[in-house]
């Protein structure tokens, strides 16, 4: 008997940025279909938040969702996307 092949389904896949610098006391929370982003002084926020929605520009002009990216490619992305 010949073996069924099924595709597999990729899994999903989220990106999550922890900021640990807060001192004012704020709470500060974004969340988007593929990214959410919790904690941070407001500058750590801003530049984690600047630097994913970089990040999912990349993966756009380069045709791939987040899902089928590698983990090292995916890191060399979000380096290149960080603000400096």
């Amino acid at each position: 008997m010949k073996k069924v092949s099924r595709r597999r389904k990729p899994k999903p896949a989220h990106l999550l940025g922890i900021g640990l610098d807060n001192q004012d006391g704020h709470k500060r929370l974004t969340r988007a279909d593929k990214f959410t982003i919790v904690g941070g002084s407001d500058e750590t926020h801003g530049r984690v938040t600047e630097t994913f929605i970089k990040t999912f520009e990349e993966l756009k002009t380069r045709g791939k969702p987040l899902e089928a990216v590698e983990p090292q490619e995916l890191a060399e992305i979000i380096h290149k996307s960080t603000p400096r």
